[in-house]
């Protein structure tokens, strides 16, 4: 039994099918509802533990690895597309409904016309004359109005229904919604838009190699998308820029092998008010490291964040470059939804053209003081100050001013060792609640088989959605089960709200500044909630703690597990972080001598703190006493700490896959494209 032949390339594409094409071989692989050509001999297998070898031999025709990031965009885009769609449907009928009006007026006026007019001698001539302007009115083409939003090219006839139907040949009006994949590679991602996205109505792959337009040219074929994926030759800055005057795409999604940075300033010329810039950077050894600051600061305007949660920190270096080049054009910028996901982040923003948000940017732009080097605390710093106040009639308005002086001193005031700057970058909510949960209200209706990374997306986008509401319990009805359904149009958030508390930490991290064993999450989740404060968990990292209580309550809580649990058996080194943190206590059951005696070594140990920075001191310390018996006071801080790992627990939260382990060695953007 021999082989089937290769099929043509207007066969009907299916999975693992062999194409012949103009004397080269080809094998179909299937992503989503798309179909890709892949030279024959370059390996197809999606399977994630793939060899070193197989991987660098396959290098960019298709990277499974990349799936989830295209999953989610497919998901993104339709959730945001049927926003766009629901305002152009409404503006459409308003102006329709205007038409009628007007129309329905002209010819209210002409009856009342020949019904008024009085019978004379030249009354025939009348008639005549109203008969004329009738029948010129009724012959007139109506006027053409644009009836779409965020600048569509589209333009249709501004005409009562009944008069539509009037002409079975007419087509419905459909709104535009035009995408450009800016760095279109082999295009599957304008493929899969076409797919899978019903209401695209126009989709433009572009690269700047001319074989890889090709290879995209024939993917379109196979698929048999012609009709709405057109593939384009050229520079995509210079594409963009052209497209300064004119009407912009709908989305533009950039996904560039290493930084988007030289993109953004052009893509924010193409792109319509309203519309949604989809943003990769796969360099996170420029974003999220410290090794060359000084390429961080000329890709992203900032400095880069050093410690435990520097991908947060890149994730904000992006949006403050991204908000830095739509603030110079009068356009706002507002993040759905902003991931650090594996090797990479990604983020999702709606670009609004608004001057009167563009003045809130100063006021949500930040810098760091980082102890990076000591106890690992920050505190932030931003630039100017949004101030809400009222008019005489009572209306509110932001006043702009400038903010006080540092908020921070040269050295920590936990342990006293030097602080760093990280920043400016930008200090904002990383996502809006209302896009989260559409998305995930989306999910519900795809299909599996269709989106095989789904168990992660919803497991991502659920802790998202607790990270940017505390874990505040959603409105029941938005399980799986029972859908909710919501409103199309995606709420604006507040454009001058700030994120007080932008980053995590890690109980391991912070347990070994005092030397002593890590808690469990849940005691520590615990002992926060029973103090008043909220807490969850970061996206970024597993086993990471979110909250809104300050690092004076966070050593405050960390010193009473050591008091309470984990007894320290040898003291931490001499003049380290942790000793200077531990002096700081004030016993409730100390003299008033002694605590005189507590405040001196407290000094002593913070000048000791910032000379072993450069002599390298290292001689253990004995355990301050008060870390032994009574309860005892960080810093004025004076509540009572209840490890409490009941209420720590969130039984009602759900089993999602909410972290991706690194299925194999070498796990990333594999080679790029010979």
């Amino acid at each position: 039994m021999t082989d089937a032949p290769p099929a043509k390339i207007n066969a009907t594409p299916q999975a693992g099918q062999t194409i012949s094409h103009e004397g080269k071989i080809y094998t179909t692989i299937k992503e989503g509802l798309a179909h890709i050509l892949v030279p024959h001999g370059v390996p197809t297998s999606t399977d994630p533990k793939m060899s070193k070898e197989e991987t660098q031999r396959q290098q960019v025709f298709y990277n499974p690895i990349q799936q989830f990031n295209r999953d989610l965009s497919v998901l993104a885009i339709k959730t945001f597309g049927q926003d766009i769609i629901h305002r152009k449907t409404l503006l459409h009928e308003q102006l329709v409904k205007k038409a009628e009006k007007k129309r329905a007026k002209k010819q209210e006026k002409a009856a009342e016309e020949e019904t008024n007019s009085a019978p004379s001698e030249d009354g025939q001539s009348k008639k005549r004359k109203l008969d004329e302007t009738t029948t010129d009115q009724d012959a007139a083409p109506p006027k053409k109005q644009k009836v779409t939003q965020n600048g569509s090219n589209e333009e249709c006839e501004a005409m009562p229904n009944a008069a539509a139907n009037k002409n079975p040949e007419r087509e419905p009006w459909r709104p535009a919604f035009s995408i450009l994949d800016a760095l279109s590679a082999t295009g599957l991602r304008a493929l899969r838009y076409a797919q899978e996205i019903p209401f695209a109505t126009d989709i433009t792959s572009n690269d700047l190699s001319k074989t890889a337009v090709e290879s995209i040219k024939l993917n379109v074929k196979h698929n048999k998308l012609e009709d709405i994926i057109t593939p384009k030759t050229g520079n995509a800055i210079a594409y963009m820029y052209s497209y300064f005057d004119k009407k912009g795409y709908d989305v533009i999604d950039l996904d560039p092998y290493g930084t988007a940075a030289p993109f953004l300033d052009s893509a924010i010329q193409a792109i319509n008010s309203d519309g949604l810039l989809c943003v990769t950077c796969t360099d996170s050894a420029i974003f999220a490291s410290h090794g060359y600051l000084e390429k961080t600061y000329s890709q992203y305007g900032g400095l880069p964040l050093k410690g435990e949660p520097c991908h947060e920190g890149g994730l904000r270096l992006l949006l403050h470059a991204i908000a830095s080049s739509a603030a110079r054009y009068g356009m706002a910028i507002e993040p759905l939804l902003s991931l650090s996901i594996d090797y990479y982040i990604r983020v999702f923003v709606r670009i609004r053209k608004s001057p009167n948000d563009v003045k809130m940017l100063a006021g949500k732009t930040m810098i760091v003081y980082h102890c990076d080097s000591g106890c690992g605390a920050w505190s932030t710093q931003f630039l100017a100050r949004n101030k809400t106040t009222t008019n005489k009639n009572g209306d509110k308005f932001y006043k702009h001013s400038f903010a006080a002086g540092p908020s921070a001193d040269e050295h920590c005031q936990h342990c006293g060792f030097k602080t760093h700057l990280s920043g400016p970058m930008y200090g904002g909510p990383l996502h809006n609640v209302g896009f989260v949960q559409r998305l995930l209200a989306q999910l519900n209706e795809e299909d599996r088989e269709t989106y095989p990374t789904m168990d992660r997306m919803e497991g991502m986008l659920h802790t998202a959605l607790e990270e940017i509401t505390f874990g505040a319990k959603q409105e029941k009805g938005n399980s799986a089960k029972t859908p909710k359904i919501l409103d199309p149009l995606i709420p604006k958030a507040d454009p001058a709200e700030v994120d007080q508390h932008p980053f995590f930490f890690i109980p391991s991290s912070v347990s070994k500044v005092l030397h002593c064993s890590a808690p469990p999450l849940a005691p520590l989740r615990g002992a926060l909630r029973h103090a008043g404060f909220k807490v969850t968990m970061s996206h970024c990292k597993p086993g990471s703690i979110k909250t809104n209580a300050s690092w004076t309550d966070v050593w405050h809580i960390m010193l009473e597990w050591v008091r309470q649990r984990a007894p320290l058996k040898n003291g931490p080194k001499k003049a380290s972080a942790g000793l200077v943190i531990m002096s700081k206590t004030n016993a409730s059951g100390l003299t008033s001598g002694e605590t005189a005696n507590r405040t001196d070594a407290s000094a002593v140990s913070v000048q000791e703190a910032q000379e072993a920075q450069t002599d390298g001191n290292s001689v253990q310390a004995e355990v301050p006493t008060s870390l032994v018996g009574t309860p005892y006071s960080y810093l004025g801080t004076d509540f009572q700490v209840n490890l409490d790992a009941e209420l720590g627990k969130d039984a009602d939260r759900g089993k999602f896959v909410r972290y991706q382990l690194a299925p194999r060695e070498n796990w990333g953007p594999m080679s790029r494209a010979k």
